[in-house]
């Protein structure tokens, strides 16, 4: 068991990395943020560029935590790996990982666990020390949940629909899931719309193969996603699409965001 701090890597480029500031700017996303009313979630997927690009889609996401009537017991953060290659999913071996507003704590005995459940997962901390695709995150789930303990999931080299497998059985019902992907990157705004509303259609729609097949840097977290989803009856609803075009960027080369819940299925069986 490690009790080693992950640093903020990216706090002042990708978000702000003056607390109050941070703090601030978290809240005011969040009251522009207005997503269907949806209860029983158990799943997000949020995007993880800068916050000026992407922190008003997350925002959507984040909004339906404010109903959850308890804290969920642990949070599985699923993102993909930009700096570092290696195969399989690495696990975020850290005691809990820093920003400008406190330190998560990491569920070490979950890792654990893991790591000796099933050799696609493996204890990397090397693998999450530059990675931004988690941290961007944990802001947002600090301002409700700061001392749930995170489960740091990096996809490398996987077989996203075994990867799904494996973990089902370590995700309780009081825990939450959250994806971190962007869609498209740096095509036109007019083909960035083509390319992830079929994408957003086909998570929308269940179709794994399809969503295998897409435009996505969280493409495997998110199938891993959808195969416990599917196994378990959650259905995904979407909260938000837009892509940098829309919020700080120009239009010639753009990365598409969505905001997307996977709630308990109110369907008679």
């Amino acid at each position: 068991m490690t009790t080693q701090i992950r640093p903020a890597a990216v706090a002042g480029a990708f978000y702000p990395g003056d607390a109050q500031q941070l703090q601030a700017t978290i809240e005011n996303y969040l009251a522009q943020a207005q997503p269907p009313a949806l209860d029983r979630v158990h799943a997000l997927i949020a995007p993880h560029a800068g916050y000026i690009y992407s922190g008003p889609i997350a925002a959507y996401a984040y909004r339906l935590l404010e109903n959850r009537p308890t804290a969920p017991e642990q949070i599985f953060l699923l993102g993909p790996a930009h700096q570092v290659w290696f195969t399989g999913v690495a696990l975020g071996d850290y005691g809990s990982f820093q920003t400008p507003l406190g330190n998560m704590p990491v569920a070490q005995e979950t890792l654990q666990r893991l790591a000796t459940a099933d050799d696609q997962f493996q204890l990397l901390a090397d693998a999450h020390r530059q990675e931004h695709s988690l941290e961007v995150q944990l802001p947002f789930l600090q301002h409700f949940f700061p001392q749930t303990p995170i489960v740091p999931l990096l996809f490398g080299e996987a077989h996203p629909i075994a990867v799904g497998e494996a973990l089902a059985p370590f995700v309780g019902a009081a825990d939450l899931l959250v994806i971190s992907s962007d869609l498209s990157h740096y095509h036109s705004y007019e083909e960035s719309q083509r390319l992830d509303r079929s994408f957003i259609a086909d998570v929308l729609q269940g179709d794994i193969a399809a969503v295998a097949a897409g435009e996505a840097c969280g493409q495997a977290p998110i199938v891993a996603l959808m195969t416990i989803a599917a196994a378990r009856g959650w259905q995904p609803h979407l909260l938000d699409y837009r892509n940098s075009g829309d919020t700080a960027g120009d239009r010639q080369r753009v990365v598409g965001y969505a905001a997307i819940a996977y709630t308990e299925s109110t369907e008679k069986k």
